[in-house]
């Protein structure tokens, strides 16, 4: 989330899509509720179902399932055809005035310029830049390490940018944006989405309304959840979303913003802690072969100032070193040196894509030897779950972490494998009892970045063990075995730092300190004269240094537990404001700063849009930044300096075009269909779906086509059932006690159901048996002349479970319908939008 739970109470107009926080999360929507009971404000439900979020809404469109592109794309183009923009913010604020390099080509046809048909991959990316003034060069120079034999840099972004503030240049990102977007009319939105044109007219009205006569004083927020992010081009729908909240002025205001909605607890956490294969904690690139040395990496991985010469940028990822080497000390501590380039070479180089999908079908290949799965159900939550569980059984091994018997612990006895198969599936299984959630303390990161610590509410049951005590007993039997027998490279591994009160039992306060991070050396910041001695944590991560001296394991979460204290216990319920921060209630990431890039809130003279609202603002009689919250910005940087507000961003503005290095797919986001999907795509029928989709090719990679499978299928989650696990539990298996899926009346007319009817949902990839839940929620559609059906199916069954194991159910997961595509840029399986047939069973 750009702003955050409570701050939904603040806002005038709210775009729901890809989301259904009534249900998924009821908690977290009371606040949506207060802005419409307090503030009058206006809520507007685009989904595939009628849903009990849309019951509450001021206006429901229901769309086909993978056209949120091609919707707001439309938005857009309303916005910008009847001057519902944010013309200061536009140009000040945002890229909009930036001028693109001559030869760049928008995709008419489907292809940006630089497409390779051979390789299907954008190799040419070099028009994908800003026009560098005279004197000014768009190219890296040479590598630091000079080697004349080296890779190839990239393109980078010219240091000045040539841009017309007036946006009247044909090839400025302003013009560009109109041109790709003029295809996107209310006729085309209404033969992609199937949303009648009168109705997209009266959404796209309403929602941009909160700019209409030029008033800056209104915000709207868009929410979004798993429904947006489970496509072949999730990534840009999210970026859609963005460029319409630049548009409109919403990013970085009170009620504005762009919110992601979290689907548990610590999802947060775990991509700020480097959940994902191609990071590391706190975003930090991840290294790959050709980074011979940290030169090298710090060189392909800082980025440098782009900008219009007359304007300031603080790029605050120029830090990149300092959070970096910072790393490396809290990894490997003294063995990490100036010498021996901080350790850098411990580091595993990213040579490969090592994501969800590509995991399992190099298990299935053979190239995966063992898995430890750890709360992660990965027979259930993956896509093309008959893929994943044959890929088990070619594993030598699997260890399952968990509260209960589950389906990937229990993969070889999944429905249809007879009692030869099991004999002959060599993997060996080990299954550890591990602690619930109230059983273990530390910290969680929500939705909203804030930090909260928790405590244990009873210690785990006979031989269960904590997650940490598993993990670091595992580490030290590892490293004790390098001690004895050596091995390929035991560095990494004998140097790595463990000091905890107990190594065998590491408490998550001293990780938490750890992560915060420390001073090496005695550090003194010259302004104000302020000293940090040896040993002492650090107040937050503007102290970091990339000399050695301070050490810190991840540096968004510098300040969350300082020589003051855990910040991440208090629980303060005092808001002077009235907007919602409650500075003193928990920790947000970064800095306690509630809203991000809120600068932005502010018109170019420093001053609020809305005084009503007022966020942060600059007082001239201290020539510095305050405000109700924590300024995402250089403090005393004066507002005729005019330095962006987007300070992470090296053009120090909210990017509406997306310059070579952010996307591997487009400048500008572009419809494509579903890779399953009962239509061509209309914009380009040649060029259908995104070009960098990959195909595995195992035999149960099979997609469907429109003539056997017509009807649209997505998938959703129960207010009743946590995810995989209650179905474990007699209360939740008492309000849900076996699956369903949501058909509509004219479908279940047309095939002869009726409500209860037990029907088999059917793919290219499997079968799925549930009772029929006729309704209207669901209705028809009309997409591009053609009348095509949609349905939904909740995925918490499987074949583990107390209803599973009565034979209450067919004991058939909902994964065995999905594909395993995915997005190129967040590498997330589309399981929001494939196509099936359904019949009586």
């Amino acid at each position: 989330m750009t702003n955050g739970w409570v701050d939904i109470k603040n806002t005038d107009m709210m775009l729901i899509m890809g989301g259904n926080p009534a249900e998924n999360h009821p908690c977290g929507f009371k606040w949506a509720m207060e802005a419409k009971r307090n503030r009058n404000a206006k809520l507007i439900s685009v989904d595939p179902r009628f849903t009990r979020t849309s019951a509450t809404a001021d206006l429901f469109l229901q769309i086909r399932a993978g056209t949120d592109i091609a919707f707001l794309g439309g938005v857009i183009r309303y916005a910008l055809e009847n001057n519902r923009i944010a013309h200061d913010y536009l140009v000040n604020y945002t890229n909009a005035a930036f001028v693109v390099k001559e030869g760049f080509k928008l995709p008419e046809d489907g292809l940006y310029s630089g497409f390779d048909s051979a390789g299907g991959t954008y190799a040419d990316k070099s028009t994908w830049n800003y026009q560098a003034v005279t004197g000014s060069s768009g190219s890296a120079p040479e590598p630091a390490t000079g080697k004349p034999n080296g890779p190839v840099p990239p393109p980078s972004l010219p240091p000045s940018v040539a841009y017309d503030p007036t946006l009247q240049n044909p090839h400025c990102v302003f013009q560009l944006l109109k041109q790709q977007y003029s295809r996107y009319t209310p006729e085309m939105v209404e033969r992609i989405t199937g949303i009648p044109k009168d109705q997209f007219l009266r959404a796209a009205d309403l929602f941009t309304s909160v700019r209409k006569d030029g008033d800056m004083k209104k915000a709207a927020t868009i929410i979004y959840a798993v429904g947006w992010t489970q496509h072949t081009f999730g990534t840009q729908i999210i970026r859609t979303a963005a460029m319409l909240q630049l548009l409109l002025g919403n990013v970085g205001r009170a009620g504005g913003g762009v919110n992601a909605l979290r689907g548990h607890s610590n999802i947060q956490g775990a991509t700020d802690m480097a959940g994902l294969y191609d990071s590391l904690p706190g975003y930090l690139k991840a290294p790959v072969p050709a980074d011979s040395d940290l030169a090298t990496f710090l060189k392909r991985t800082t980025p440098t100032a782009s900008k219009p010469a007359a304007w300031d940028s603080w790029n605050y990822y120029s830090n990149t070193p300092k959070f970096f080497v910072s790393l490396l000390k809290s990894l490997y501590g003294a063995a990490a040196t100036k010498e021996n380039d901080f350790a850098f070479h411990y580091l595993p180089k990213v040579d490969r894509d090592y994501s969800w999908t590509h995991i399992w079908d190099d298990m299935y290949n053979g190239k995966v030897k063992g898995m430890i799965a750890f709360g992660m159900n990965g027979v259930m939550v993956g896509p093309d779950t008959n893929k994943n569980i044959n890929a088990l059984k070619k594993a030598d091994w699997l260890v399952v972490g968990e509260i209960y018997q589950d389906e990937t612990s229990e993969f070889w006895r999944a429905p249809g494998t007879t009692e030869e198969e099991m004999k002959n599936i060599k993997t060996t299984v080990y299954r550890l009892p591990c602690a619930g959630f109230a059983e273990k303390d530390g910290s969680m990161t929500n939705s909203a970045r804030w930090v909260t610590w928790k405590y244990a509410a009873v210690p785990p049951p006979g031989d269960a063990r904590l997650d940490q005590d598993i993990l670091a007993q595992i580490f030290l039997r590892v490293r004790d075995l390098y001690k004895k027998e050596g091995g390929k490279f035991p560095d990494a591994i004998l140097n790595l730092t463990w000091a905890y009160a107990d190594p065998a039992h590491p408490p998550l306060s001293q990780l938490a300190m750890e992560i915060n991070g420390k001073a090496i050396a005695d550090l003194k910041d010259e302004a104000t004269g302020q000293v940090i001695k040896a040993g002492q944590q650090l107040p937050g991560f503007a102290w970091l240094k990339d000399d050695g001296t301070t050490s810190c394991g991840n540096w968004i979460y510098s300040g969350c537990w300082t020589e003051a204290g855990s910040q991440i216990q208090r629980r303060g319920t005092e808001d002077p404001s009235n907007l919602g921060v409650f500075p003193n209630f928990s920790w947000s990431w970064p800095a306690n700063r509630r809203v991000l890039y809120n600068r932005a809130s502010c018109d170019p003279q420093g001053k609020p849009w809305d005084p009503e609202r007022p966020q942060v603002w600059w007082l001239e009689a201290t020539g510095k930044w305050v405000g109700n919250d924590v300024p995402d910005f250089k403090a005393d940087s004066n507002p005729k300096d005019h330095m962006g507000p987007f300070i992470m961003n090296p053009e120090g503005v909210g990017r509406l075009f997306a310059p070579i290095g952010v996307l591997a797919d487009g400048p500008f986001p572009e419809h494509y269909e579903p890779i399953e999907s009962p239509i061509k795509n209309p914009l380009h029928p040649n060029q259908s779906n995104n070009p960098l989709v990959k195909k595995f090719n195992s035999p149960y990679d099979k997609f469907g086509t429109p003539e056997e499978y017509s009807i649209v299928c997505t998938t959703y989650r129960l207010t009743e059932h946590y995810h995989y696990w209650t179905k474990n539990n007699p209360m939740n298996v008492q309000l849900i006690p076996e699956p369903f899926v949501e058909i509509p009346v004219e479908l279940a007319d047309e095939k002869g159901i009726r409500g209860a009817d037990k029907i088999k949902v059917i793919s290219a990839r499997g079968t799925y048996v549930a009772k029929a839940f006729v309704t209207r929620r669901l209705r028809p559609m009309m997409i591009d002349g053609k009348k095509v059906y949609q349905i939904g199916l909740p995925i918490h069954q499987g074949f583990r479970g107390i209803g599973e194991d009565e034979g209450r159910n067919a004991r058939t997961p909902a994964n065995l319908l999905t594909p395993a595509v995915t997005d190129p840029n967040a590498h997330t399986p589309e399981s929001k939008g494939f196509l099936v047939k359904i019949e009586k069973a």
